[in-house]
């Protein structure tokens, strides 16, 4: 990395953070809906949403370059912390893992966690590949520990794309010394567009709090819209802070935060062979996380999260709207997800959503067949709030006002099992013939 990259950071990180897009400072209200371990003191601060996505904590520089991995287009990033960082990863339960995932996953074993840098490539997923591709995962972590003078070991490799074609590694190693020469504090939007594959848009979220009297800031960037499945990570994702945090307190809030928000997250049922979500933290701004702090961390973090697995969601493949399902009543957290999961994968559902068709028969069938055990005549199920179904039988007169309200592009889906306290949500979308045309010529 240049000397003129490292001044650059500090320059930045010298000034106020910029506002998000064209806005004004949003200031994120959060408090109520926080669900971490510990109750938040009053007196703390709300976390405001600025810019900067994966590179605003102090610290991190971002890239994005072209390698030709694709046929055009953005294709390669780099995140990189300037200073000694902490990690952890959360990744795809699939039995059948991408190279990169087993060979990211032996890093941090190896590295005790000590990772500061990420190589990500969009245009093939280096699944599938045998020997060949995990060879030419561990040349392009060696390639870029070597560009930026660190042990490959601290290095993380994420692909997305075509499972079964092998690495084009030359044009990976060619790229390399591009994306570190690019790598700077504003580089975070081409990093962002680097990984996609068929998101329309990129995904980034970044927050900044206080933690005694000194500033954190939480922020990322993902890419995901098919083969999106709650099992851990669903996706892609790099999320960076500036926090000073001991890696066992930022493993436990990261699992916690990651079951809450991207494990909430389904586009259409498929568990992708590459999903993987890291958390880095590098300590530069010397706010330390530790006691009730940690809880506010964790409030910071899930912002960031849940606002980027949202993004996934009204982003899924062909969708045309964004679907939350509440299932409220149940008797554990963990039976009013599989409720709330069976609706969420539905395709009857989803594509009398897509329809704007009021066929609520479909949601009530789907809670029916997940496996969990409720009253159906004490069930009351709402559409974007409006009852639909109550006491084993149609609401007749909200019918008209339910079907006026699915033409929205934001739904929500609320069942009340009434049969306990606890609650569950998953965020979806519909399913529509962009994305069987999407899916059916994905290689082509």
């Amino acid at each position: 990395m240049t000397n003129g990259s490292r001044n650059r950071d500090n320059e930045i990180r010298r000034g106020e953070p910029k506002d998000h897009g064209n806005s004004v400072v949003e200031l994120v209200k959060m408090r109520s809906n926080f669900k971490g371990p510990h109750r938040l003191s009053r007196n703390r601060p709300e976390w405001q949403r600025i810019s900067g996505g994966v590179a605003a904590a102090r610290g991190f520089l971002a890239s994005g370059v072209a390698a030709e991995i694709k046929k055009q287009g953005l294709d390669l990033a780099v995140v990189f912390s300037s200073r000694p960082s902490v990690a952890c990863g959360v990744f795809t339960t699939n039995l059948v893992k991408a190279a990169p995932v087993l060979l990211s996953k032996k890093h941090l074993s190896r590295a005790r966690g000590r990772i500061r840098a990420v190589l990500l490539n969009s245009g093939c997923a280096n699944a599938c590949t045998g020997r060949r591709g995990m060879a030419g995962a561990v040349r392009s972590a060696r390639c870029l520990a070597s560009h930026l003078g660190i042990d490959p070991y601290q290095v993380v490799v994420a692909s997305t794309g075509v499972i079964g074609i092998a690495l084009p590694i030359q044009k990976l190693l060619k790229g390399i010394p591009a994306a570190v020469a690019a790598l700077s504090p504003d580089g975070w939007e081409a990093a962002a567009r680097a990984i996609m594959t068929t998101d329309t848009r990129e995904k980034t979220c970044a927050v900044e709090g206080r933690i005694g009297d000194r500033p954190v800031r939480i922020g990322g960037m993902a890419k995901g819209a098919g083969m999106i499945h709650p099992q851990m990570a669903t996706m892609l994702s790099v999320i960076t802070t500036d926090a000073a945090i001991p890696r066992p307190v930022l493993e436990s809030v990261f699992r916690r935060v990651v079951e809450r928000t991207f494990n909430c997250l389904t586009v259409d049922g498929d568990t992708s062979t590459n999903d993987m979500v890291l958390l880095i933290a590098n300590g530069a701004s010397d706010a330390k996380v530790e006691g009730a702090g940690s809880a506010y961390f964790e409030q910071g973090l899930e912002i960031v999260c849940e606002e980027m697995a949202k993004m996934v969601a009204r982003d899924g493949e062909g969708a045309t709207k964004f679907v939350e399902v509440l299932v409220d009543g149940a008797s554990s957290v963990d039976q009013g997800r599989r409720v709330a999961k069976a609706i969420a994968h539905s395709p009857l559902v989803k594509t009398a959503l897509y329809g704007q068709e009021l066929n609520w028969g479909r949601i009530v069938a789907a809670a029916g067949c997940s496996g969990v055990r409720f009253n159906p005549d004490r069930v009351v199920l709402r559409l974007c709030g409006i009852p639909v179904f109550r006491n084993g039988m149609a609401v007749s007169s909200t019918q008209r006002r339910a079907e006026e309200a699915l033409a929205a592009h934001d739904l929500q889906i609320h069942l009340d099992l009434a049969q306990g306290r606890a609650s569950a949500r998953i965020w979806t979308c519909d399913l529509s013939h962009g994305y069987i045309d999407i899916n059916g010529s994905y290689i082509t």
